[in-house]
């Protein structure tokens, strides 16, 4: 057995008893939020990062145990367990070594050398590896000879079969061209059909080492031979590899050795070659596309945690062309007044009908943001609108564009039909754009994470471990600004810790059938929502306006009764929290001292003061505000040299996606984020970000525009 939690300290860099603190409590059906948020103490102030990385190393280690109980399992059934095997098996770490060692015991499908051996050819393969230095292999093969085994041929090529398959099954040889490989091959790329066009054109004639493939390369090349554009190879320089498998296999100046380095070769070229290039391409993909869904989960959760436009009444536009643009009307809170379509963009060019709605809404709602979604048309819907306020004059107008990716998928939800019913599909995503502008969590939730658009390759990795990382994402977001208890969706609520979708619906319920909760502990009258689950979800929940100040906090509930000492010890009243008095009361404290005094951790007591000081802070609202404009580019005008202002809206491997207000989203390549080395665009940039750019180049022909972030 291996100490699963000294493995996992080690790799993580860790003490061992945070780790096993952290796993008692994960073990215990605790929530990440709730362990990173409430349990400082006892995980010595893990964050969440750490405390998922904890819970997936363990739980692969926790897997490998049982792998390993299984195979010791299975060969002592075979009565082919042996101390040593045993021995092996619970010294390896990987599950690749279990699976080596077990290899040679595994039942096989018929295969050539389990075909000899049934002819009983395996005396002979032990002659010939006896490398017997007089004699004759030919003749020696004569007494194998039989109505299965016809000609001396036969009976060697059998015995150079089971030969080949031990050598093949055998661990060290296994792990050892298993390695070289890595480090010594590379991937090699052919076009199928070199006259034929395609977004691969680069990849028809390609190589690089193995080790070197960056993981957005791999992915391509992956779904290049998926739609069977490419022909993909692992090509290692074999000599070397035979080279080691003889000083190993092979004894010289025998009558047998030509036959066995033949039998060896064919070892390496039929059975082991083919398999080590699927494990490393396998594994390649598997690290590729582990790096595409830690690139979505960051962009997501930039996403998710973009600062929210309160206190704005919003038009929203969800543009097109043929069937026109839909647009909503939604005030200060996001309920919708008004919805209807104009027809501004081609075919129909109904440029003064389209005018005229719009201003009566600017007028009668007094309208001062317009959101226009980014999908088709919306350039042309944008030029609409920046001449139309540039007509009207009317201060304070402005419009943003809005990322309107997945829109339509929960316009097309039974979720959007069930909160707007009389309202067709298109006009439900107007509805959805505004209220993005004004709470991109809120409604962004509703969505399913991937359908975001804020990944790369999202459609070539695993679809069960995306997901699985993409709702932890959202949970991670969800908590980490905290939910209106009276006002959150039924879907915005089941992200929160410990809530799972029904318990979210009864919070709903119960809030529709009693009115507004005043007070936390309420919940504990909702249906399915026991101690844990209060336990849970109590301090990401928010009361405005309750009866209790400390419920409007992220303070839990369990430290209620040490926040009213600490409040006695300054001498202040729930009354006070938020004001400057408090303020000064508590940045006079010496938080260790007082944490002493009062018996309390001093990761907690610290949490409490910051929340007394700023009680409801939203933390989105010290990241920068959507840039808002009044006028409108196009590429024509985008020149060399030009200094922009815009908004990244995707990142991926190779650099950053900026929108600068032209139809095509500029490109600043990983070399141009800036003067020092960037390993990794996230390091730089985020989904969300405002920055400066600098303009490279512009292809008005192919619709690209270069950009520079370096001053």
């Amino acid at each position: 057995m291996i100490d699963i939690l000294q493995i996992t300290a080690k790799e993580l860099g860790l003490s061992r008893k945070s780790v096993a603190s952290t796993v008692e409590l994960l073990d215990e059906g605790n929530t990440v939020p709730f362990i990173a948020r409430y349990r400082k103490e006892v995980t010595g102030e893990l964050d969440e990062t750490q405390i998922r990385q904890i819970e997936e190393r363990v739980g692969y280690y926790r897997s490998l145990e049982q792998r390993k109980e299984e195979v010791i399992r299975l060969l002592d059934e075979q009565g082919q367990l042996t101390e040593d095997l045993q021995k092996q098996i619970n010294r390896a770490v990987k599950l690749t070594e279990v699976e080596d060692i077990y290899r040679p015991y595994r039942p096989k499908r018929k295969t050539r050398a389990s075909k000899a051996r049934e002819k009983g050819l395996e005396p002979l393969a032990e002659y010939l590896l006896s490398f017997p230095a007089a004699g004759s292999a030919e003749e020696e093969a004569e007494k194998y000879l039989t109505e299965e085994v016809v000609t001396v041929e036969d009976a060697l090529q059998g015995a150079m079969d089971i030969i080949a398959e031990d050598v093949a099954d055998d661990p060290k040889v296994r792990g050892w061209v298993r390695d070289h490989t890595r480090r010594k091959s590379c991937l090699v790329t052919k076009a199928k059909d070199i006259e034929k066009d395609s977004v691969y054109e680069m990849y028809y004639d390609f190589k690089e080492p193995l080790s070197n493939v960056p993981s957005h390369r791999v992915l391509a090349i992956n779904r290049g031979e998926r739609e069977e554009y490419l022909q993909v190879s692992v090509d290692v320089n074999i000599e070397p590899v035979l080279s080691w498998l003889n000083k190993n296999y092979v004894r010289e100046n025998s009558v047998t050795t030509d036959l066995v380095k033949e039998a060896v070769a064919d070892a390496y070229k039929r059975l082991i070659a083919p398999a080590v290039e699927r494990e490393l391409r396998g594994e390649l993909t598997e690290k590729a596309s582990e790096q595409a869904i830690i690139v979505f989960s960051k962009n997501l959760r930039s996403l998710l945690l973009q600062p929210p436009v309160r206190g704005k009444m919003v038009l929203g536009v969800d543009p097109a062309y043929r069937t026109g643009c839909k647009w909503a009307v939604v005030d200060q809170t996001g309920k919708l007044l008004e919805v209807g379509v104009v027809y501004p963009t081609p075919p129909q060019h109904k440029l003064r009908e389209a005018e005229d709605v719009f201003t009566r809404l600017i007028e009668e709602y007094g309208i001062e943001v317009i959101a226009i979604g980014n999908g088709t048309a919306s350039r042309e819907t944008e030029q609409f609108v920046a001449g139309l306020i540039q007509k009207l004059k009317k201060s304070g107008l402005a419009y943003v564009i809005v990322n309107e990716a997945g829109a339509s998928v929960y316009s097309a939800s039974k979720l959007a039909a069930k909160e707007f019913p009389d309202l067709d599909v298109s006009q439900r995503s107007a509805v959805s754009i505004a209220r993005r502008l004004q709470d991109p969590l809120a409604e962004l939730v509703k969505i399913e994470p991937k359908a975001v658009g804020v990944g790369q390759y999202q459609h070539d990795v695993p679809p069960k471990r995306l997901d699985e990382s993409l709702s932890n994402v959202v949970e991670s977001a969800v908590n980490h600004v905290g939910v209106d208890l009276n006002t959150a969706s039924a879907p915005l609520l089941s992200y929160v810790s410990g809530i799972n979708a029904s318990v979210a619906e009864n919070i709903v319920r119960y809030r529709e059938e009693t009115g507004v909760i005043e007070n936390r502990r309420q919940l504990t009258a909702v249906p399915r929502l026991g101690p844990k689950t209060f336990e849970q979800c109590a301090g990401f929940l928010r009361i405005s306006s309750g009866e209790n100040p400390l419920d409007t906090t992220p303070i839990h509930p369990e430290s209620y009764e040490l926040t009213y000492q600490l409040l006695e010890l300054v001498g202040a009243s729930l009354d006070e929290i938020g004001t400057p008095s408090l303020r000064s009361k508590l940045t006079q404290l010496d938080i260790e001292r007082t944490a002493e005094e009062l018996g309390a951790g001093v990761p907690t007591l610290k949490d409490i003061i910051e929340a007394l000081l700023r009680p409801g802070r939203d933390p989105r609202e010290d990241l920068p505000k959507p840039v808002f404009m009044t006028d409108v580019l196009s590429i024509e005008d985008i020149k060399s040299g030009m200094e922009l202002k815009g908004v990244v809206r995707n990142v991926v491997d190779f650099g950053a996606f900026v929108d600068i207000g032209v139809e095509n989203d500029g490109l600043v390549h990983i070399s141009e984020l800036s003067h020092d080395y960037v390993k990794n665009p996230l390091d730089v940039v985020s989904v969300g970000d405002v920055v400066t750019v600098r303009v490279l180049s512009v292809d008005i022909q192919k619709g690209r525009i270069s950009l520079s972030m370096k001053t």
